[in-house]
């Protein structure tokens, strides 16, 4: 997801999604659950994307639903397929994301973010609703659903995910952009008391649970896990988000090295094209676009103890088979 506010003030606003319509089961929306009708585009950079990526891998949609990659970079034109034969995504045919945003809209003139719902056939963006793409395949895609699939957002402890989800949203998720992007110096400082506050309190909530909401992964664990992963990387140094380390919280570092552990979390990221993306893309905060080469990531792959809390991954399920192999990331090694 890519967009920059400042208020007057200095505090950043995120802009709302433009292309929010929903892909539905029932046929109350233009867009009906239909396998291989839309292909999902991601860049492996962005959080956000990385939600819909996880999502996907889970509950085991990749038969149903195809994924295009755009590359870590991208300029006033929009996200770009760079790492793609001819700079081409293969099967939309596209060199920007932007192309299949104006197919929907001509006029479009809003910000062009991943992650991305394009209707093959026409070329159109359905949806980039974020927030409600990932709820939408635990529930709408539940008939294209792998068998074993883990059930990421239960009705039993809806009500709970979606409070935990507004809060770590708000204040961590979004709260790392509003101290990176902050236009002011009391904006950024409050923008790092909110995010470290909340991360205390995720850290006392987790010293004595496996997982944030009952005993298996849930959509709130996908929706905080993809801001942790990228912490020490890049919100740390590049977003000022300095008071902690991810490897200084201890309760948070073993939580995310437990679920980066797990199919379907670390197998999907690719610290280089982090990286890239966040050093190579803001020159606002990094204008010579020189990317780091740490930190060293091999201590993701190291003992984490979770398992003495107890808990299941996937609940009554089993975990996904690996991904595609199209779709692999540089292994770690540790």
């Amino acid at each position: 997801m890519t967009d920059q506010l400042d208020t007057d003030e200095g505090a950043y606003l995120r802009q709302p999604v433009a292309l929010d319509e929903r892909i539905t089961a029932d046929g109350s929306s233009p867009w009906p659950v239909e396998p291989g009708r839309y292909r999902l585009v991601i860049a492996r950079g962005c959080p956000w994307a990385n939600r819909a990526a996880i999502g996907r891998r889970l509950l085991g949609l990749e038969p149903v639903i195809s994924m295009g990659i755009a590359g870590p970079l991208h300029d006033e034109r929009s996200w770009r397929f760079h790492l793609d034969p001819d700079n081409r995504d293969p099967v939309l045919g596209i060199e920007y994301l932007g192309e299949a945003y104006r197919a929907a809209d001509p006029d479009f003139s809003a910000g062009i973010t991943v992650p991305a719902m394009v209707e093959v056939a026409s070329g159109k963006v359905a949806t980039n609703g974020f927030a409600q793409l990932t709820l939408d395949f635990a529930t709408e895609w539940r008939a294209h659903h792998r068998d074993g699939a883990p059930d990421l957002y239960p009705e039993a402890h809806r009500a709970e995910i979606d409070e935990i989800n507004e809060g770590v949203y708000q204040d961590v998720n979004n709260g790392v952009y509003r101290c990176g992007f902050a236009g002011s110096q009391a904006a950024c400082e409050r923008a790092y008391h909110t995010l470290f506050h909340r991360l205390d309190a995720l850290s006392d909530r987790l010293a004595t649970r496996r997982y944030l909401v009952g005993d298996s992964i849930t959509e709130a664990d996908v929706r905080l896990w993809v801001t942790l992963v990228r912490f020490d990387a890049v919100y740390h140094g590049h977003f000022k988000c300095n008071r902690s380390k991810l490897t200084e919280m201890p309760v948070l570092w073993a939580y995310a090295r437990d679920l980066f552990q797990t199919p379907g979390f670390g197998d999907t990221i690719d610290f280089e094209q982090i990286k890239q993306h966040y050093y190579g893309v803001h020159r606002t905060l990094n204008p010579s676009g020189i990317v780091p080469v740490g930190p060293d990531p091999s201590g993701w792959l190291s003992s984490h103890g979770r398992e003495d809390l107890g808990g299941r991954p996937f609940g009554d399920g089993t975990p996904p088979p690996p991904p595609p192999p199209n779709e692999r990331v540089p292994a770690l090694t540790g």
